[in-house]
């Protein structure tokens, strides 16, 4: 199933895509009882947003390698992972918005896993029974602001520098896909998630053994290699096979400012 959200008639509303891309539109908790109301929209009736308000969002750095034989021997002990808020999410369609203080932007098109239930102490032969689905991710980055240390949340934690969508898809092998992008349609990344360095299994296993994942978390599971620089006027697609592609436009700060003189 392709769980969705959306905006009609100026309120917020959850859905399921047919397959002949009518809305049906749902009532309840997606993690657990919810119902059809009977209602049903056409894509061009609806403005589609993030498919998910997300509990909280936790990335993985530097997870992919160029082809399969470069995958190490041994994993790391301990994977290099960090947390974005969730006010920096935003939709399908919505602006990438670089603030005026920041020089570089990068993009970086990623599997995103959407927990469906309480987990600690997850075995990975377990790990599946407590995915939910799966969405595009894009992991928005101003490296500027990592620190020299190590630490990479406010580089990671800019407003709008979490798109996601277009829908949780439920019924996915997500060991068989791509992960892609285009920027202003020249293809930048296309990477199989058997290149990804720690698998999805032992990300999640790891991650349920330091903390509890609850319903609606979601983790970013890294970004193939070829993401490169945002700017001003930008159109960047994130595509995951078989779940759809993210699409959003980029508008520096200074650009709006300038928009804004010009009307008064």
């Amino acid at each position: 199933m392709k769980f969705t959200r959306f905006t009609v008639h100026s309120s917020v509303s959850k859905g399921v895509i047919t397959d002949n891309n009518t809305i049906r539109e749902i009532q309840g908790d997606i993690f657990g009882e919810w119902e059809y109301t009977g209602k049903t929209f056409s894509n061009t009736e609806v403005k589609f947003l993030s498919p998910l308000e997300p509990n909280q969002i936790i990335g993985i750095g530097a997870n992919y390698v160029s082809k399969v034989d470069e995958l190490p021997r041994e994993l790391p002990e301990i994977p290099v992972f960090f947390f974005k808020p969730t006010s920096s999410v935003i939709g399908p369609e919505e602006e990438i918005i670089i603030p005026g203080n920041i020089d570089q932007v990068k993009f970086e098109s990623e599997l995103a896993v959407v927990i469906g239930k309480e987990a600690k102490n997850v075995r990975e032969e377990e790990v599946l029974d407590y995915v939910f689905g799966y969405t595009v991710g894009n992991d928005v980055t101003a490296p500027q602001y990592f620190h020299q240390d190590g630490h990479w949340t406010v580089g990671k934690s800019f407003d709008t520098f979490t798109p996601l969508g277009p829908v949780i898809e439920t019924e996915l092998d997500p060991f068989t896909v791509k992960v892609s992008s285009k920027l202003n349609d020249v293809e930048k990344q296309n990477s199989s998630t058997e290149l990804m360095i720690i698998p999805i299994q032992k990300m999640v296993s790891y991650l349920s053994s330091v903390m509890t994942l609850f319903p609606g978390d979601v983790i970013l599971t890294g970004a193939p290699l070829g993401a490169e620089f945002l700017k001003d006027g930008d159109i960047i697609e994130c595509t995951v096979t078989n779940i759809g592609t993210l699409r959003n436009s980029v508008v520096a700060v200074a650009k709006i400012v300038d928009s804004i003189k010009v009307q008064i």
